[in-house]
């Protein structure tokens, strides 16, 4: 079912050859995020009690590449470690590439990769931009005033070149600095409700929003075996959270996994079937190949294989299961594909406030 009025929704050639160069057959996104850069050395090198070395970094996200863009329909990398990963995925499957720098400074302001622009990621054979942005809508409006102006920056240079915009945004609130705590659960979804409704608006040239599972699993009441309250949420309230996000969206959204284990994204994912969430798939890392990283330091590539060989490709081919339960293709979100038109060159987005249909 569409969010979108009657009107035709016009995507460029360039924008609309690559959504589905990172989709799979039936319009799903069922992307493999590794474009982890400081959190991941960090549990390597904790992991091996000694520094990693970026040669061993390389070939770690190299063999993840090779051993699960089979059952994925694109993946995410970085390019500062993740080109040569890049040329090892499966054939036929669509390349993201992250622009925004690794960690956040003060004020969590985004900030961009020195050295490359859009136009140079588009030369390197992406599909598209991913960057990831910290968001408080509830922070004071001249702290978000500067993180809307950057992501409208971002959106134009990805019009200018052609190529989808993915934006990540992921909520926090400095009065709550635990993210993790039952405070924060509490607040999270109304966050992840603002931020769906501002970044779905056409100013910014999102083609893709990534965003936070509305509610925090564990105080979910009877999600966690091993927590027994207090919680944030029944059942039923966290369905209706799932719901009303999906609601204020405008634009294709996937879910990301935000570094928890398997078992609790698959069970986030089915919620979000079971309150009926068009969403279109997810870019979905940690959860899929974590476990991989103490194979890789006690055995090497040969045990990183081997570990990926079953267990990896056991754990995303069970999100793909649930993805085929529930996930709706892209295009639905604007009525189909007979409600897109496809049109030459950029589509630069209105500076009009006053259009997002609702």
């Amino acid at each position: 079912m569409s969010n979108q009025s009657s009107r035709k929704k016009s995507i460029s050639a360039g924008k609309y050859a690559r959504l589905t160069a990172l989709a799979d057959e039936h319009g799903i996104i069922a992307a493999l995020a590794m474009d982890q850069r400081g959190s991941l050395q960090k549990a390597l090198s904790s992991l091996a009690q000694r520094a990693i070395s970026t040669a061993e970094f390389v070939e770690f996200k190299l063999l993840v590449t090779e051993m699960l863009t089979p059952y994925a329909s694109s993946i995410l990398l970085d390019p500062q470690y993740g080109l040569e990963a890049a040329s090892h995925r499966a054939q036929g499957r669509g390349l993201l590439l992250a622009y925004e720098t690794s960690g956040y400074g003060i004020g969590r302001q985004p900030s961009l990769l020195p050295g490359w622009s859009v136009r140079r990621i588009t030369e390197a054979g992406a599909d598209a931009v991913k960057v990831v942005m910290y968001y408080d809508p509830d922070d004071e409006q001249s702290v978000n005033n500067e993180k809307q102006a950057f992501a409208e920056r971002v959106g134009a240079e990805c019009q200018a070149c052609d190529i989808p915009f993915f934006f990540e945004v992921v909520s926090y609130s400095d009065r709550i600095p635990d993210e993790k705590s039952l405070e924060f659960a509490r607040v999270k979804p109304g966050k992840v409700k603002k931020i769906t409704q501002e970044f779905s608006q056409a100013r910014y040239g999102v083609d893709v929003l990534k965003l936070e599972i509305p509610v925090t699993m564990r105080f979910v009441a009877g999600m966690d075996s091993q927590y027994e309250g207090p919680y944030a949420y029944d059942r039923e309230e966290a369905l209706q959270h799932f719901h009303e996000v999906g609601q204020e969206a405008r634009v294709p959204f996937i879910y990301l996994s935000a570094g928890v284990s398997e078992s609790v994204f698959r069970a986030s994912l089915e919620l979000a079937n079971e309150a009926h969430v068009p969403y279109s798939g997810v870019l979905c890392g940690r959860a899929t190949w974590q476990g991989g990283l103490a194979a890789y330091i006690e055995g090497g590539k040969d045990a990183l294989r081997t570990w990926l060989g079953k267990q990896g490709v056991q754990n995303i081919e069970a999100l793909n299961e649930v993805l085929q339960q529930g996930a709706q293709p892209w295009w639905n979100i604007y009525g189909g594909q007979d409600q897109i038109e496809i049109v030459n060159g950029s589509t630069l987005p209105s500076s009009d406030h006053q259009d997002n249909d609702r």
